[in-house]
């Protein structure tokens, strides 16, 4: 009797047991990650979550991306971007480009990213830094003072790097819009595929 009232219990608990599988994930970027310039719905972020359960995960990856933002952007709205339950399993920190782009002191940069992560390790979420590099053409020290910033930030907090958000995308005129700067539907696709490994490989415990 009490051996079918086991049987019975177990029953009842695995499916709900597989209900609460569901991975949160949180990408917190800019307008890489809102999907600037692209039809609601088409963005990083919903191609990204397409991809992975095509590959089986089951994940529900919220945007919190916000056109225009800088990192000290980011850390100003960190708690509301990962606040409510579950908590996050992972959070995709996708920051640094707009920071560039305006000559923000890599001082700065490194400052904000680094209360961001420590943020996220104080209350224990898993992290996936996704690099920015400076263009090529630019010159002086700011090119290798803000390069340096993601390899040892990722060093520094144990966590994992993508290198850059843009790898094989920055500087093709067919991958981008017309301003050059914003991937095109192509360009997503691109993006998605290069970082999907990295963010497979942070989903697991």
């Amino acid at each position: 009797m009490r051996i079918c009232f086991l049987i019975t219990l177990i029953s009842f608990l695995v499916p709900l047991n597989a209900q609460a599988q569901t991975l949160r994930v949180v990408a917190l970027g800019d307008s890489l990650t809102s999907g600037y310039g692209l039809t609601k719905g088409d963005g990083f972020v919903p191609r990204l979550q397409a991809a992975l359960k095509a590959k089986g995960h089951d994940v529900q990856i919220e945007n919190a991306g916000v056109a225009g933002d800088t990192t000290a952007g980011g850390v100003s709205r960190l708690n509301w971007a990962i606040q409510g339950e579950p908590k996050p399993h992972l959070v995709i920190v996708a920051l640094g480009a707009n920071d560039l782009l305006r000559g923000i002191s890599p001082d700065n940069t490194r400052k904000n990213l680094t209360q961001i992560l420590q943020s996220l390790k104080d209350k224990d979420i898993k992290v996936l830094l996704v690099g920015m590099k400076s263009p090529a053409n630019m010159i002086g020290p700011f090119r290798g003072q803000f390069d340096r910033i993601f390899p040892d930030l990722a060093k520094e907090f144990s966590v994992p790097l993508y290198p850059f958000f843009l790898k094989d995308v920055a500087m093709n005129a067919q991958l981008n819009q017309a301003d050059g700067i914003h991937p095109n539907e192509t360009g997503l696709d691109v993006m998605v595929k290069n970082i999907l490994p990295f963010v497979e490989k942070s989903l697991k415990p």
